[in-house]
C-alpha cells in the first residue's frame, strides 16, 4: 500500500511541476527567450533522470520527477512555435513533421523504456531517458539566435 501511494504521490508532483511550468512558460518565454527555455528544460529533464540513476530513492526520485515536469511542460509547445516559423519549410510542412515525430516518439519510447528496463533495470532506462536529454541540450544549441 505505501508503494501504490509513493508512486501516486510522485506523480502529482510530476502533474503539478508540469502544469506550473506551462502556467510560468509565456511569461519564461518573453523574459528569457524560446532557445534559453528550451535549453534549461533540456538541463532540467537531463538531471531529473541522472538523479534517478544515481539515487534511487523516493525522495531523491520524487524531485527527480519534479524536475522532469519542469524540464517538460513547454517542450512541446516552444518546439510546435520554431516549427511554425521555420524558414526552410513551409509552415504546415514543418508542423506536420515536427507532430509524426512526437507521434512516434509517443509510439516508440515507452515500449523501449519497457524493454530496456525488463533487459537490465529502470535505473539504467533512466540513464539512457537522461543521454536523450544530453542529446536534446545539444540540439536546442544548433537552434539560430532569432527564435
Amino acid at each position: 500500500m505505501l508503494r501504490k501511494k509513493t508512486t501516486t504521490a510522485a506523480f502529482v508532483f510530476f502533474m503539478t511541476a508540469v502544469t506550473l511550468g506551462r502556467f510560468c512558460g509565456d511569461y519564461g518565454v518573453m523574459r528569457f527567450g524560446i532557445k534559453n527555455i528550451l535549453f534549461y528544460s533540456a538541463i532540467m529533464i537531463s538531471t531529473g533522470f541522472l538523479i534517478c540513476f544515481v539515487l534511487p530513492y523516493v525522495i531523491p526520485t520524487i524531485v527527480a520527477f519534479v524536475l522532469i515536469g519542469f524540464g517538460v511542460s513547454c517542450t512541446v509547445p516552444l518546439v510546435f512555435s520554431i516549427a511554425g516559423k521555420s524558414n526552410n519549410l513551409s509552415s504546415g510542412s514543418a508542423l506536420t513533421s515536427i507532430s509524426t515525430i512526437g507521434y512516434l516518439g509517443f509510439l516508440i519510447v515507452p515500449p523501449m523504456v519497457g524493454f530496456i528496463s525488463e533487459a537490465l533495470s529502470m535505473k539504467w532506462a533512466f540513464l539512457i531517458m537522461a543521454l536523450l536529454g544530453g542529446i536534446m541540450i545539444f540540439m536546442v544549441n544548433q537552434i539560430s539566435e532569432e527564435n
